[in-house]
């Protein structure tokens, strides 16, 4: 026959079921908050930080060197409608324009562009230089080899088409 219960060993039988009941709670509640969390991060739009970028929500991307080093250069873009070559492909037919050299102002060579992808791309090159001066020596329809002073701006794609006011005869 079992000796009947004394109110202390109740009460520790209580305190023991309501700690078992706090623990399961905050072990389902935990459970759901590793579903919730990630999902929600997933439903919520990413934000992403570009260089330059002018959002006050983010700090400047990080670099190599100082974190007070503000000396990046400002940057403007050139595209160079230089003379095209004919490329057959079968009874295909393609004019990528030719190559081109960019110059300082001092006369050191800066880049050489190839001015087109690939030899079926009609589309001359985008290329991105530093604000400043520059010499382009290009090949146009007419008139050869021309050496011609460009200035780039930031933030502004300078078109230099060298055969645009000349007419075939």
């Amino acid at each position: 026959m079992k000796t009947p219960l004394t109110e202390t060993q109740i009460t520790q039988t209580n305190i023991n079921r309501t700690n078992y009941m706090k623990s399961l709670f905050c072990s389902e509640l935990s459970k759901a908050a590793l579903l919730i969390v990630p999902l929600a991060l997933c439903l919520s739009g990413s934000a992403a930080a570009q260089a330059g970028d002018k959002n006050p929500l983010f700090a400047e991307a990080v670099r190599p060197g100082n974190w007070n080093d503000h000396t990046e250069s400002k940057q403007g873009y050139l595209k160079v409608y230089s003379a095209s070559d004919e490329v057959r492909d079968g009874d295909t037919r393609y004019f990528p324009h030719t190559p081109y050299i960019i110059y300082t102002i001092d006369g050191q060579l800066f880049k050489s562009v190839e001015n087109h992808r690939s030899a079926d791309d009609e589309i001359p090159e985008l290329v991105s230089l530093p604000v400043g001066s520059y010499r382009v020596v290009a090949r146009s329809l007419r008139g050869g080899y021309v050496r011609i002073l460009v200035v780039i701006k930031e933030d502004q794609e300078t078109v230099l088409d060298l055969d645009l006011w000349e007419t075939v005869t």
